[in-house]
């Protein structure tokens, strides 16, 4: 089962991920929200839409825009529409 993890903890696992040009999107509902903030940071793709950014937290320390999602995507990525996905030091394994 695919596990996202940093700083020490495990902030999202679940059967149910999506691949999507290499990422592991995650459904919101397999997330630990206790470990997430919202960013004000957005990004566009031009084929999956408008990305909203968390902070990841834990043990005190911040991950700033470490996951991102898409609240509203293009109809090309319906399927991760929602779920979320991690860079910058997350460990998906």
């Amino acid at each position: 089962m695919p596990k996202a993890s940093w700083n020490g903890a495990i902030i999202a696992e679940s059967k149910n991920t999506v691949v999507v040009e290499g990422n592991h999107y995650f459904p919101p509902q397999d997330i630990h929200r206790e470990y997430f903030t919202e960013s004000g940071t957005h990004t566009r793709c031009p084929w999956k839409g408008e990305a909203s950014y968390y902070h990841v937290e834990v043990n005190g320390q911040r991950n700033a825009d470490s996951a991102w999602y898409y609240p509203s995507t293009s109809d090309a990525a319906k399927n991760i529409e929602g779920y979320v996905a991690f860079w910058r030091g997350v460990e998906v394994s």
